[in-house]
């Protein structure tokens, strides 16, 4: 099993999808990578020589900002958004949508399972006439 940016790729993979298990790796940047050293993207990543992964592990470490370095870089401008006030940074502070979704309905993932809420909802009781 090849360990590569401190997580180890999935061997019986092709190569290509086994880099995108790797943060801040996705399938475009994979082919990249890929056709920079040279290796064919149907090649599983058990059937890679140890001098393919080094070469894998250098082009990885000198190109690209992944795994750790990229959480961290993430956080930061997050803190930063969130620290002047701005717009998109009061979005996360409050834990609700940033990129201009509509919070009526839908958004259950960001704000989490419906809260019930007093006073709302219909009347009951009252008679038609």
């Amino acid at each position: 099993m090849a360990r590569i940016s401190g997580v180890d790729i999935p061997p019986n993979k092709r190569i290509e999808v086994s880099l995108s298990y790797i943060y801040g790796i996705g399938p475009a940047v994979s082919r990249k990578i890929l056709g920079q050293t040279g290796i064919d993207l149907a090649k599983k990543a058990k059937d890679l020589t140890e001098e393919e992964i080094s070469r894998l592990r250098e082009v990885i470490d000198k190109g690209y900002r992944v795994e750790g370095d990229l959480r961290k870089e993430i956080g930061t401008n997050i803190g930063r958004l969130t620290e002047i006030g701005s717009y998109r940074g009061m979005r996360h502070r409050r834990r609700l949508p940033v990129r201009g979704q509509r919070t009526r309905t839908n958004a259950r993932t960001r704000r989490g399972p419906r809260q019930t809420v007093a006073g709302r909802g219909r009347r009951r009781g009252t008679a038609k006439k």
